[in-house]
């Protein structure tokens, strides 16, 4: 679907490397690999805080017969530092130029091309003009579980505290991680939430019935299969997850969002935006992936869930909302690296219309006017 506002707002040649937090440790050339995924929120200024992820890759990764990835250590200094590791290149699966596969192990152990930090990054109300850029307040490794970097942010504005989830990655888990900002700037981490695979968990913007509610997506190797005839399909799929504080959570018993067995399109899902509330209930906009190749097509969906009960999906379709837009990246075709990637992360409202940021092939940050028109039309046609 195509909209009159769609704009690439951030690239990779914006991000200003001196500043960054690996500068002055590494005595090896880095470059943005792509800064994408982004957090949004609206400050109490008006203006819209965006924080996104950037991640900064070593321009030669292969030397000397190794392959070579950034880790972050606690040292004396209070901010740590960075460091290279070296793993002998027959060991390694290169094919994903973002990853690479150690070989040898009786399971999956995989390494990482990048590491990833967050950078603030304030915008216009409209999200299409950048005011500023906070280094200053950059959000970076700072503990051996977030060793391999900080990814994904997700913000939620709960009463009147700024929510932010993010995933961090290490040796020793894959961490969903919570920070806490009383104004969308300045942000205190809190703690580590949940302790498994869970790319995305998202705050809903809003309590029900005095809790907290999530979305959360925990991934495995293995998934049981519906029977024969089943509406779903076995797979990732979006769960739920309740909290009397927003610390500790404990999963909902009934399913959430799951892949329909008519379309290969959602073969894989996951959440993208924090739920919001509208008249209709809360509206929620996820990613499908249709299988292609190493990375597949990933395509933004959206649904809408009952107000008082989450697990109730009272209405979803097969048709994207966003797909990767090539005329977007057609400037920055020299530096891409994946295709048939939007990643949306990250919706406000914008009175007629919804502010929407998305990753846009894991390369540049895109804001997105979706008219509210939009869902309230595909809802009466339903209706």
């Amino acid at each position: 679907m195509n909209f009159d506002t769609d704009a690439l707002v951030l690239l990779p040649d914006d991000i200003d490397l001196t500043r960054s937090p690996l500068a002055g440790h590494l005595d090896v050339e880095t470059y943005v690999l792509g800064v994408f995924n982004p957090g949004l929120t609206r400050l109490a200024s008006g203006n819209l805080m965006m924080i996104a992820r950037v991640a900064e890759a070593l321009r030669q990764p292969i030397m000397n017969g190794h392959v070579h990835s950034i880790r972050w250590e606690a040292s004396e200094e209070e901010a740590g530092r960075y460091l290279l590791d070296a793993w002998p290149l027959e060991h390694a699966d290169t094919a994903d130029p973002r990853t690479f596969m150690l070989r040898g192990g009786g399971w999956k152990v995989m390494a990482l091309t990048s590491i990833s930090w967050l950078l603030p990054v304030e915008l216009a109300p409209d999200g299409l003009t950048i005011v500023a850029m906070h280094y200053d307040r950059v959000i970076a490794p700072r503990a051996s579980w977030q060793c391999y970097g900080v990814e994904d942010p997700r913000i939620s504005k709960v009463d009147d505290r700024y929510l932010m989830t993010t995933c961090s990655v290490s040796p020793e888990r894959q961490s969903t991680t919570l920070y806490s900002s009383a104004d969308g700037l300045k942000w205190t981490f809190e703690d580590i939430l949940l302790d498994h695979q869970n790319k995305d968990m998202l705050i809903f913007e809003g309590l029900i019935d005095g809790k907290y509610w999530a979305q959360t997506r925990p991934l495995g190797d293995l998934y049981f299969a519906y029977p024969p005839g089943s509406e779903w399909r076995a797979g990732p799929s979006i769960n739920l997850a309740l909290s009397p504080d927003g610390h500790f959570w404990k999963p909902f018993r009934g399913p959430g969002i799951r892949p329909h067995s008519g379309t290969v399109a959602t073969a894989r899902i996951g959440g993208g935006t924090p739920p919001i509330l509208t008249d209709e209930g809360w509206l929620t906009l996820w990613h499908g992936v249709e299988p292609k190749e190493i990375i597949g097509i990933y395509r933004t969906y959206w649904s809408i869930l009952d107000r008082d009960d989450p697990s109730k999906v009272i209405w979803t379709q097969h048709v994207p909302l966003l797909e990767a837009n090539p005329a977007l990246t057609q400037p920055i075709d020299h530096q891409m690296y994946i295709r048939d990637v939007v990643f949306t992360t990250g919706i406000v409202d914008g009175g007629d219309h919804y502010v929407v940021a998305s990753g846009e092939a894991d390369l540049a940050c895109r804001i997105s006017h979706i008219p509210k028109e939009v869902f309230r039309r595909a809802l009466t046609t339903a209706g």
